[in-house]
């Protein structure tokens, strides 16, 4: 720019560069206290991630930007920011620093309008300047989007803030068949209808890096840009045979190149591109860059993303893995690439803490686990609330780091944070397409209906032989409609499509996967037992579900062992609560031993957890009188070491209910006079050890060394965010006499290392206990 630039145009540089949209208000200066002497009063948008139309408001007064604080914000003072930014009205507002913390001066605080001020000013605040707050209590607007009629203001510099909203890579390989995801490619921002390209000229890695993390992938490489250059001012040819065939051009297709970017600076940490400093072009665009060419970008796909054959994917998760990624996961998201954020300290899985969880924190996450950068980072346990330890508090990363773990963090105490603060992330992750391959059809909402796939050109629909939670789950994951409340099996009773074709049966998922192509499935030799749209599969989403997981302490406390005898047993054996051998017991003389413990489970999810069949469908059971609202609940095992099953027990849901809650939750759930069943997020249903059925029988097992195994829903009978957590895990010596329980914790509390060990261990007890 040279030293002769002007407050003025520095100012300008500053606006373009940070991408943020800035107003006049068009309005005299604001009552209140008097102004200090300079520009009128200028309003802006600023942050990530946003629209257009939403964001972080910034004020300019006294010729210095600032903020203002969420102090008894408003929908009122919404509206009227909206408003000065040139919009109807307000469809929302943002605390807590929603869209980043701003920097400078905090302006206003305890901001309260009626709703129908003129300017901001004119609503009551504490005075200009004067605030108790920090930055992280910023507040921000979310705007309806649309224009007030006629709105102009000499002071719009053009909106080219929007012009970075959307940025994709074009592929620049001609006439090759589209593979998705895209890795490499020229960048190119949304301008006005169509696309504008980047000057490459300064363009480095750190540039790279940024545009890498928003297409959803951890690094970049280099491109070899003399290639790429001489590539793109070679002359197009002439259309020959020769030219067709598995050699592809290169910016075959002459376009007329549009600029409108250039001298790009990021520093490699930003979630998005518009973050970074950058000018325009002015003028005639199309002859600008004459020393460079477009910026092409080439980037390294993640793990669950990389288009390698099948050993090389294998490798590459393993060498992940082993980089790292067993130390930190994610949990309870419904999409890939979100979820709460748990990390491995001491071979114990546990949460983060989210004070002062930032976008620069969270990227180092997406990243260390094959993601790009990070969309959001969710505070206050977004992603359902976790268990165990909280291991890390106050994580501050630069965004530079490989792994969360090189980041400066404080150790937590129990009185410095509750799992109600539990940390959690969305991350970028690559355009795949898998949602153009589903669709649902007949529903009444968006959100339900009968499954079609497309195979090839045609859409056909799914055979529900062997429909469970589980495929549904991945059909409403490739969909992008949250979690399966419901997999259905008869779609009769929705209106019937042009679509009667059955293209896919034996579908069979694991729970994890992207799209149903990547299930088990019968291929093209199609085999179902109820043919027709009648029994095609179908699904009913949702963007919440519960998340069920057992107290494993209590179970531990209260473990011991009762010789019952048989005449108190009749119930029990009606409800098939014993071992088979009890049918051939000398009824009613005798006794069975059983092992006895109290359950305690907890909703930690984001939904109520409610049994799968209605009301209607409710068994009432004579013996004790009560309904019985699902056939199996719990799944009671005694094993072996080596996982050999010696006892089993089952308890169907005698009744759903909230027997004790948090505080600040109240109980919606009770069994009483044929009520509604369920258990409500916060609160649990305990089933106290001297419950008929809250047992295993053990008559016929010898003395040794076990593993007391509990699972709850384990049929999968109720959509749950997270199944991994279903089971608890306890070491139990039982020497013929008395049984010994310890050690018990979720099922997937431990790392692989520790809980190998927890395996081994019980058939190292002799000495210890005996």
């Amino acid at each position: 720019m040279g030293s002769c630039g002007t407050w003025a145009w520095q100012e300008l540089l500053v606006l373009l560069s940070s991408m943020w949209l800035w107003v006049d208000s068009a309005q005299p200066t604001p009552a209140g206290p008097t102004p200090q002497p300079g520009p009128q009063l200028r309003f802006r948008l600023a942050g990530y991630p946003r629209k257009h139309n939403e964001g972080r408001v910034e004020v300019f007064y006294n010729d210095e930007w600032g903020t203002i604080c969420d102090d008894d914000f408003s929908l009122a003072n919404a509206h009227v920011l909206c408003r000065h930014l040139g919009f109807v009205a307000a469809a929302g507002w943002a605390h807590s620093a929603k869209y980043g913390k701003g920097v400078g001066r905090i302006w206003l605080d305890n901001v309260n309008c009626a709703g129908s001020e003129k300017s901001i000013g004119d609503c009551k605040h504490r005075g200009w300047g004067n605030s108790d707050c920090s930055h992280e209590e910023d507040a921000g607007v979310i705007c309806k989007d649309e224009r007030i009629p006629g709105f102009k203001d000499s002071n719009v510099i053009e909106t080219e803030q929007s012009h970075v909203e959307e940025v994709r890579l074009r592929p620049v390989v001609s006439g090759a068949r589209r593979q998705l995801p895209v890795i490499e490619g020229i960048v190119e921002v949304r301008y006005k209808d169509g696309w504008a390209q980047i000057c490459d000229e300064g363009w480095d890695s750190r540039n790279s890096r940024v545009v890498c993390g928003m297409m959803g992938f951890p690094a970049e490489k280099k491109v070899n840009r003399n290639f790429y250059k001489l590539a793109s001012k070679s002359q197009p040819k002439q259309k020959r045979r020769e030219d067709v065939g598995p050699r592809k051009r290169l910016f075959s297709e002459r376009q007329k190149l549009n600029y409108r970017l250039h001298s790009v600076s990021c520093t490699g940490t930003e979630v998005h591109l518009s973050m970074c400093t950058f000018e325009f072009y002015r003028g005639n665009a199309s002859a600008a860059c004459r020393a460079g060419m477009p910026a092409v970008v080439s980037c390294v796909p993640g793990p669950l993303f990389t288009t390698a054959n099948g050993h090389k994917k294998k490798q590459r998760q393993q060498q992940q893995q082993q980089q790292g990624q067993q130390r930190i996961r994610l949990k309870g998201g419904a999409k890939v690439g979100e979820g709460r954020v748990e990390v491995l300290k001491s071979s114990q899985w546990g949460t983060i803490c989210d004070d002062r969880w930032n976008l620069l924190s969270a990227s180092v996450v997406c990243r260390e686990l094959g993601f790009g950068s990070a969309k959001e980072a969710l505070t206050g346990a977004r992603m359902g609330q976790g268990t165990g330890p909280i291991h890390l508090n106050e994580v501050q990363c630069l965004g530079t780091e490989k792994s969360l773990w090189s980041c400066p963090f404080k150790n937590i105490t129990q009185e410095d944070c509750k799992h109600t603060e539990d940390a959690a992330v969305r991350c970028n992750i690559p355009y795949m397409g898998y949602e153009t391959l589903i669709r649902l059809a007949g529903g009444r909402t968006m959100f339900e209906g009968r499954v079609e796939v497309k195979q090839g050109s045609k859409w056909g629909t799914v055979c529900s032989d062997g429909w469970t939670t589980k495929e549904a789950m991945v059909a409403c994951r490739q969909l992008g409609l949250g979690y399966s409340l419901h997999a259905v099996t008869e779609t009769w009773y929705w209106d019937a499509s042009n679509v009667t074709e059955m293209v896919l049966s034996g579908v069979k998922c694991a729970g994890h996967e992207m799209s149903l192509s990547h299930c088990q499935h019968h291929g093209t030799s199609l085999s179902c037992r109820n043919t027709g749209t009648r029994f095609a599969a179908g699904v009913i989403c949702s963007e919440t579900a519960s998340d069920l997981l057992l107290h494993a302490p209590l179970v531990q406390e209260t473990a011991y062992i009762e010789d019952r005898p048989l005449h108190m047993l009749y119930c029990a054996a009606e409800e098939n609560c014993l071992a088979s051998s009890a049918r051939l017991a000398n009824w009613p003389y005798g006794h069975r031993r059983l092992l006895r413990f109290s359950s305690q489970i907890h909703n930690n999810g984001r939904a109520d957890f409610r049994p799968k069949a209605g009301r209607h469908s409710w068994v009432w059971h004579e013996c004790h009188r009560h309904y019985h609202s699902m056939d199996i609940f719990t799944h009671y095992d005694i094993l072996t070491p080596n996982g050999t099953k010696v006892a089993e027990g089952h308890k169907a849901s005698f009744c759903l209910e909230d027997t004790e809650c948090e505080e600040d939750v109240a109980k919606r759930y009770e069994c009483a006079n044929f009520g509604e069943q369920g258990i409500t997020v916060g609160c649990w249903d305990l089933y106290r050890h001297d419950i008929d059925c809250q047992w295993i029988d053990i008559t016929d097992v010898k003395p040794g060394n076990y593993i007391l195994q509990v699972v709850i829903n384990p049929n999968f009978e109720v959509a749950e965010s997270d199944f991994t957590n279903n089971a608890m895990k306890c070491n139990c010596k039982y020497d013929g006499h008395r049984i010994w329980v310890h050690s018990c914790h979720i099922g997937d509390a431990l790392s692989e290392e520790a809980n190998r060990r927890f395996e081994r261990y019980p058939g190292q007890l002799n000495n210890q206990i005996s």
